[in-house]
């Protein structure tokens, strides 16, 4: 029997795996001593790169989502390939999405943003100091690009508009350290 924190596992049964994901099922004795069982979803890695312009304007991705059935603003996004550094892969989707290259690039922080039963470690970075470059999104990516201020996004978050966790993440510190006055509106 393997030791989980205060989970013991007793089995664990590969149920799925695809190059994007691994879904297993854990057989186990939970905290308060029960036998039970519990589903793991281990995703890649990815990444979650909020573009700046000069004039505090965010580079944002609108993009039907098949997982939640509708359009959603988020910043760039992507998994890491194997052997792919993280800030290639940050790169990478920058200018295959959005057509940007990035003149700097700073990682900020990592996120968990699912954290009972899938595992998707994400890296948040910012771009800035944004150059064109050429755009090449994949065959399932209908991409539309929407530049907004900073604040604006702040109240699409407030009002349900961006929902993507990193996304949310990476716009609130991004106004949070650029010093900007949130602007209340209802």
């Amino acid at each position: 029997m393997k030791t989980h924190g205060p989970w013991k596992i007793k089995e664990t049964n590969n149920v799925y795996s695809d190059p994007f994901i691994h879904v297993w099922l854990d057989h186990v004795t939970r905290p308060d001593g029960t036998d039970g069982q519990h589903v793991v979803v281990s995703m890649k890695p990815g990444v979650c790169v909020l573009a700046i312009d000069e004039q505090l304007n965010l580079h944002l991705t609108k993009e039907f989502h098949y997982g939640i059935g509708r359009d959603s603003i988020e910043a760039v996004s992507g998994g890491i390939e194997d052997g792919e550094a993280p800030e290639l892969t940050a790169s990478r989707e920058l200018e295959e999405e959005l057509g940007l290259i990035a003149g700097d690039l700073q990682l900020v922080t990592t996120v968990d943003p699912f954290t009972t039963i899938v595992v998707s470690p994400t890296r948040i970075y910012y771009a800035t100091r944004l150059s064109e470059g050429t755009k090449s999104p994949e065959g399932t990516e209908l991409i539309e690009k929407v530049v907004i201020p900073i604040r604006e996004a702040v109240q699409k978050i407030k009002h349900g508009e961006i929902t993507h966790a990193p996304t949310c993440v990476a716009i609130l510190l991004a106004h949070a350290e650029l010093g900007i006055e949130p602007r209340m509106t209802s």
